[in-house]
């Protein structure tokens, strides 16, 4: 269920406390954002179920134990990120070494060739079209909101990716599409043919899959 407006920006304000203070515990979360505890503890119940939160339990010579708050890690995915921006800012460094542009290529060649290695087994023993299926999955669980679909030529499938988790760095680095298509080419034994690319203003990347000729 989305979060009402407020909710959202209590949480926030919440995740920000807890980042810049470390650990706190209800009554100081509460002092800070002028709520009540009650309230407090309904949004750190359910940051804490939700992966975001971890309670430590601290024990005191009198009186009831204290209860600190704290972001673990899984929280970290809520606070601004420039991986992308960092990763074109090092290969544009690479790019102007002696050199750089070769080693570049061999990067991405040998991203390209973990991955077959790491995916190849899925396909071992499976026809063409169960092997589109599993290369949709895998493309799925790297975030890429992949499918595929029958086309009307015998024997021949297509492959759509409506995301790209990389399309900054494949805007600059066309490395990253070449090696992703030569993949596909290892991981199905097909001929494999980008006919859309996000990369190149399209709605979508779209691969046409067919058997391989002689």
């Amino acid at each position: 269920m989305p979060l009402r407006k407020e909710e959202g920006s209590t949480r926030s304000r919440l995740l920000h406390l807890l980042r810049t203070r470390s650990s706190c515990s209800v009554s100081e979360l509460s002092g800070a954002l002028s709520l009540t505890e009650m309230a407090v503890r309904r949004h750190l119940h359910a940051m804490e179920k939700n992966g975001q939160v971890a309670v430590t339990v601290v024990r005191q010579g009198m009186g009831r134990p204290l209860y600190r708050y704290s972001l673990t890690a899984h929280a970290d995915e809520w606070f601004p990120k420039n991986y992308a921006q960092l990763t074109l800012d090092l290969l544009a460094e690479l790019e102007e070494e002696d050199e750089g542009a070769e080693v570049i290529d061999r990067m991405f060649q040998g991203r390209r060739d973990k991955l077959a290695e790491r995916y190849e087994e899925r396909m071992r023993h499976k026809p063409l079209e169960e092997r589109v299926r599993e290369l949709a999955l895998i493309q799925n669980g790297g975030g890429y909101m992949a499918s595929w679909e029958r086309t009307e030529e015998e024997d021949a499938y297509a492959l759509h990716e409506y995301n790209c988790p990389i399309a900054h760095v494949a805007g600059q680095f066309r490395q990253a599409c070449h090696c992703e298509q030569q993949l596909f080419v290892r991981l199905l034994d097909a001929d494999v043919e980008r006919t859309e690319c996000l990369a190149d203003g399209g709605t979508r990347c779209t691969y046409a899959i067919r058997p391989k000729t002689d």
